[in-house]
C-alpha cells in the first residue's frame, strides 16, 4: 500500500458521530476519554503497556487529504461543513499516558484524552489498534523472558505475523518486553533492536553436503559462525560436521565459534548430548541456541528439565500471542465539560465488568519505602490530594476489605504527552524503554508474576471516586 491515510484509518462510526457533533452544535464540547483494558492476556497478573511512540507519530501526522475528502463526499452521508472541517483538521487536545514499558492492571487508564468532541472521537481506532497490539506482544514477551530464567530470548516470528506492520511493530514490542533482538531487519533499521540470524535449512540443502555448507559459512562469517545442525540428523551428522568445520576453518584463524542451533526434535535431550559433544571437542564456550514453536510453558519445562540451552528463538507463539491473541483495550467517555465544569459520565451494564469508572481521574502507584515493591494502585478524582503519610485503601468490589498503608512513596503513573496539540513529552530511546520496563518489573511481587493463578494486585478507587460512581449507578 503506497498511500496511507491517517485520517481514514478509523471506524466509520467515528465519522458519522463526528458529523453529528458538528451538526448539533457539539463540536466544541470538551470530552475526556480513557483507554483501559478489562482482562490480562493468558490469565496473567498484569500487562505491559506499549505503543505510545506510534500514537505520538499518528497524532502529529493526522490530517485529511483532498482525496480523503472526495471519498467521504462520495458516501453521500456527510455535511459539506463537516468535510470542510476535516480539510483543516488538526488535533489540538491534551493527552496523558503511562510511559511505555509500565506494568499495568485491568481497569486503570493507560491513556487519557481531553479534547473537543470530534478530535477525541476520531482518534479512537488508531489509538486502540496501536496500544492493543503492541501491549499484547510486549506482555507475551515479558512472560517468555521470565520463563527463560536469565537466558536470552530472541523474537523470530516475522514470517508468521499478521502482515508486515505487525511483524515490524511486534518485534519492537517484544524488544521492550525483554527480548534481546529480532530476526526482523526492518525493525532493527527503524528502532535499533539488534537484528540477528544466520542460516535456514535451505543453506545446507543448497550445497552438495552438510559439511561443505558449514565450512562455507564459517569461511564467509568466521566471527558469526552459529550453525543450524538439524537438517539431517542432529547427533550423528549435524554436530559432528559442525565440530569438523570449526576445527578445519575457524581454529586455523584463531577464532572461536559462536555455537549451534537446534530447531526440531527433543530439545532437552539433544541439548544435553550436544553440550557434551561440544565440550569434549574443546568448545565449552560454544553456545546452544534453540527454536521450534516455543512459548513460555515449553521454555519453562526445558529449563526445569535441565536443558543445556543458552538462547531461545521464539516465533509465531510470540509475534501473534497465539495462546491469547486479543488485548481487550477499550476507549470510553468518562467526562465532559460544560461551562468549565467537569461532569462525570458512566457506562452502565448488566455485566459488572463493563461498568466504567467515571470522571477525569489521576492514577497513582504506592511503593513500599523499605523494599520498593508496589503495594497497590489508586485511582482518584483529578483534584484530590493523596497524602504522603497514610492512606485508607479499600477493595472497590468489596468495600469492607480495608487496609491503612503507611511508609510508602506515591508516584503518578500518567505523564503529559500533548498539551493543546503540542508534544510536551521527550520520547525515550528503545533501549531506555526496555531498561525502564525491566526496572519496573522489579517492583512487582513474584506472586503477581505467576503464570497460573497470579495474586490479584489491587487497583483501588478513592472514597470520593467510589461515592461518585456508586451514586451514578444508583440514579441511572
Amino acid at each position: 500500500m503506497d498511500k496511507y491515510s491517517y485520517g481514514l484509518m478509523c471506524d466509520f462510526y467515528e465519522l458519522t458521530m463526528a458529523n453529528g457533533y458538528l451538526k448539533f452544535g457539539l463540536k466544541d464540547r470538551i470530552c475526556y476519554f480513557d483507554v483501559f483494558f478489562r482482562t490480562v492476556p493468558d490469565g496473567g497478573g498484569f500487562a505491559i503497556t506499549c505503543g505510545l511512540e506510534q500514537v505520538v507519530e499518528y497524532i502529529q501526522k493526522l490530517k485529511f487529504s483532498d482525496e480523503d475528502i472526495e471519498y467521504l463526499r462520495s458516501k453521500k452521508m456527510f455535511e459539506e461543513e463537516f468535510l470542510e472541517y476535516l480539510r483543516k483538521f488538526k488535533f489540538q487536545g491534551d493527552i496523558w499516558a503511562m510511559p511505555e514499558g509500565t506494568p499495568v492492571f485491568p481497569n486503570e487508564p493507560v491513556m487519557t484524552v481531553r479534547a473537543r468532541s470530534i478530535e477525541a472521537q476520531l482518534i479512537e481506532t488508531y489509538v486502540l489498534t496501536t496500544l492493543n497490539h503492541q501491549s499484547l506482544i510486549a506482555t507475551k514477551a515479558s512472560r517468555i523472558v521470565r520463563a527463560a530464567d536469565g537466558r536470552a530470548i530472541f523474537e523470530f516470528g516475522a514470517r508468521r505475523a499478521h502482515g508486515p506492520q505487525a511483524a515490524t511493530l511486534g518485534a519492537r514490542a517484544a524488544f521492550i518486553g525483554g527480548a534481546k533482538g529480532s530476526s526482523c531487519t526492518y525493525t532493527d533499521f527503524l528502532y535499533q533492536t539488534n537484528a540477528v540470524g544466520t542460516m535456514a535449512h535451505s543453506w545446507i540443502q543448497m550445497f552438495d553436503d552438510e559439511l561443505t555448507a558449514f565450512k562455507r559459512y564459517c569461511e564467509l562469517y568466521p566471527n558469526g559462525a552459529l550453525l543450524l545442525v538439524d537438517t539431517y540428523n542432529v547427533l550423528s551428522s549435524g554436530i559432528p560436521n559442525a565440530i569438523r568445520a570449526f576445527n578445519e576453518v575457524l581454529l586455523p584463524m584463531g577464532i572461536r565459534p559462536k555455537g549451534i542451533r537446534l530447531d526440531s526434535g527433543d530439545i532437552a535431550y539433544q541439548s544435553k548430548k550436544a553440550r557434551k559433544m561440544l565440550d569434549d571437542a574443546g568448545y565449552p564456550d560454544a553456545k546452544i541456541f534453540a527454536s521450534n514453536s516455543l512459548d513460555e510453558y515449553l521454555i519453562r519445562d526445558l529449563v526445569f528439565q535441565g536443558a543445556k540451552v543458552d538462547f531461545f528463538g521464539v516465533g509465531e507463539r510470540l509475534i501473534t500471542s497465539k495462546s491469547s491473541p486479543v488485548f481487550d483495550g477499550v476507549y470510553k467517555l468518562s467526562a465532559i465539560e460544560v461551562d468549565g465544569k467537569i461532569i462525570p459520565k458512566i457506562k452502565i451494564s448488566e455485566n459488572l465488568g463493563k461498568i466504567t469508572n467515571p470522571h477525569f481521574k489521576k492514577l497513582y502507584r504506592l511503593y513500599d519505602k523499605e523494599n520498593g515493591k508496589a503495594i497497590a494502585d489508586l485511582i482518584t478524582v483529578y483534584d484530590e490530594v493523596v497524602s504522603d503519610e497514610q492512606y485508607d485503601l479499600f477493595d472497590p468490589a468489596a468495600i469492607w476489605k480495608r487496609k491503612i498503608v503507611t511508609n510508602y512513596v506515591k508516584k503518578e503513573l500518567q505523564v503529559p504527552i500533548f498539551n493543546k496539540g503540542k508534544l510536551v513529552y521527550q520520547l525515550p530511546k528503545i533501549n531506555e524503554i526496555q531498561k525502564y520496563c525491566a526496572d519496573q518489573m522489579g517492583t512487582i511481587w513474584d506472586e503477581v508474576t505467576r503464570f497460573e493463578n497470579p495474586h490479584n494486585y489491587y487497583v483501588d478507587l478513592s472514597q470520593k471516586l467510589w461515592d461518585i460512581k456508586n451514586q451514578m449507578i444508583e440514579h441511572k
